[in-house]
């Protein structure tokens, strides 16, 4: 690179900070949370990237990169020093997550998708949102699920945790209006994505492509969605399931 290619680099990073499009991806190293990242990216976003396997993250042309991972105690920090990097944060994109079918009820995946559905997602929306609260605003945006629609038997954690940061996104987003914060939400809901998530033997119904998702995420993003639902088809799904009754739930074998 050219001393006119870093001046120019320069310019346009700058010019980016005083538009406000300064993003922070957190689990950016493979699946949505990648293609997310570059899709900002392209569409002229400083993008700051973080995940657990950072040597992932070195060709990915991101503004600053940080090691983090959710379930550590250090992982607000971890943001924190991104940010900083970063010079702000005007977007925070959640899309750091874990699933697996649990048929037998096995206590160590059980445990782990609370610690990090649960517990991770907790820490990082939370340090988000109290830096957003002291900037004066901001749009916090998480990948969550269509699993949180109903109990699914074959996930029982995945589904719990992923109904539980659907209501956390929905308290906060309640709060800030009571305490006069201008800091927007997106909760993204999508159905099975073909990433390293949902690699196995099974095989998923109306499976999505990341790079389509990521263009449905972004487009909600833009147009400051507080819920989005991906695609069509898993729209009319979980109408569908949010009106069938507990007892006729409870008996449907999935």
């Amino acid at each position: 690179m050219n001393i006119e290619d870093v001046r120019e680099y320069a310019l346009t990073l700058a010019g980016a900070m005083k538009q406000g499009k300064r993003a922070i991806v957190v689990g950016a190293s493979s699946g949505i949370g990648l293609e997310v990242a570059r899709l900002l990216m392209r569409q002229g976003w400083t993008v700051g990237v973080a995940a657990r396997r950072v040597e992932l993250l070195q060709e990915l042309g991101a503004a600053a990169i940080e090691c983090i991972d959710v379930t550590k105690g250090d992982a607000s920090e971890g943001l924190q020093r991104l940010i900083r990097k970063l010079g702000g944060m005007d977007l925070y994109f959640h899309a750091s997550g874990i699933g697996k079918q649990n048929r037998e009820l096995t206590a160590d995946i059980e445990l782990a998708t609370v610690e990090t559905n649960g517990m991770g997602y907790t820490r990082m929306i939370g340090e988000a949102y109290r830096y957003f609260a002291k900037q004066g605003g901001g749009h916090i945006a998480a990948i969550t699920s269509i699993a949180g629609t109903k109990g699914l038997g074959p996930a029982p954690a995945y589904s719990a945790t992923k109904a539980m940061q659907n209501v956390y996104l929905q308290a906060l987003e309640q709060q800030a209006r009571s305490r006069g914060l201008d800091i927007r939400f997106t909760d993204i809901r999508p159905g099975f994505v073909d990433t390293a998530l949902l690699s196995g033997d099974f095989r998923y119904p109306m499976m999505l492509r990341p790079e389509k998702v990521a263009q449905e995420i972004v487009s909600a993003i833009n147009h400051r969605r507080h819920i989005r639902i991906i695609d069509w088809r898993y729209r009319i799904l979980t109408a569908l399931w949010r009106r069938i009754p507990r007892w006729v739930w409870r008996r449907i074998k999935l």
